[in-house]
């Protein structure tokens, strides 16, 4: 859900002040209703990135799976954009889900689509950080694309898993994604037989 890419760009550049918390726009948040999470979602840190990517993916005009997405957040989360700031000092901008909701949905109007490309999982116990590097397939009104890396937080309570933080900085020329968040270079097409 979350990238500092084409989208993030525009949410981060619709947000005044560094860091600034919620979203400044006039337009309401959609109701977002409370349903009960998907078991496949939730039941596993493979369901909930599973989960994480598919809402995060909307065709234009299709309205987005906000409750769904809502299912796979602890209820305090907050969503941290990192991005270039007009001073040249980093931007940070931060939301709760609601204030995301409202700020993103007007950009996702027009279709977004957001795939995994290699993923960095670390566990102790009951609890896992992933890296997850993304990359952003242009669409009609974005002729490029862009990569970057979600960073999430997710705890295990026993019956369920719970993502506790997201944070996410598109790839940018300050800020290569480093080789140990990039997939394996692919083999050579030619290979020993």
């Amino acid at each position: 859900m979350r990238p500092l890419s084409f989208l993030v760009l525009g949410l981060v550049s619709a947000c005044a002040t560094t860091p600034s918390v919620g979203s400044a726009t006039a337009t309401p948040a959609p109701s977002v209703a409370t349903i009960a999470p998907r078991p496949d979602d939730v039941g596993s840190v493979e369901g909930v990135m599973r989960a994480f990517y598919e809402v995060t993916n909307v065709a234009p005009g299709a309205p987005r799976q906000w409750a769904r997405d809502r299912t796979l957040y602890v209820p305090w989360i907050r969503f941290v954009a990192l991005g270039p700031g007009a001073t040249g000092r980093t931007k940070v901008t931060v939301w709760t889900h609601d204030e995301f909701v409202a700020a993103s949905d007007p950009l996702m109007a027009k279709g977004f689509v957001e795939r995994e490309i290699h993923r960095v999982t670390r566990r102790y116990g009951d609890m896992v950080h992933v890296d997850s590097t993304y990359e952003i397939l242009p669409g009609p009104d974005s002729p490029t694309g862009g990569r970057g890396v979600n960073s999430l937080d997710l705890y295990f309570d026993g019956t369920r898993w719970w993502v506790a933080s997201v944070i996410w900085q598109s790839e940018d020329a300050a800020h290569p994604i480093p080789p140990e968040l990039l997939p394996p270079k692919s083999p050579s097409a030619h290979r020993p037989e």
